[in-house]
């Protein structure tokens, strides 16, 4: 569970980063999840941006939902076409 205080930490840490993932005019492929997945495990938060012609058909807002849902991870922000997702990495146990 993801609190208030912890999304507030990650948006700050993580505006000024750039972002490590394109969606292009394909949308949420199974790459690009795949992906993101990878990611996730590695480093607990991507920040992706989708380009301008991914949304001819949906909202930037319908993508990233349908993104962090197929991820199982947290929307943490969105801002434009910009966002940021979080997932706590699975610790491995010895």
């Amino acid at each position: 569970m993801i609190t208030g205080k912890m999304k507030l930490r990650i948006k700050r840490e993580w505006s000024a980063q750039k972002p490590t993932v394109w969606v292009g005019k394909e949308g949420a492929t199974t790459k690009i999840i795949n992906e993101i997945n990878k990611q996730l495990e590695q480093h607990e938060v991507v920040k992706a941006k989708i380009h301008q012609t991914a949304l001819k058909d949906q909202e930037a807002r319908d993508i990233a939902t349908n993104i962090a849902t197929q991820t199982n991870s947290t929307l943490i922000d969105i801002r434009g076409h910009t966002l940021v997702l979080y997932k706590k990495r699975k610790r491995k146990v010895i």
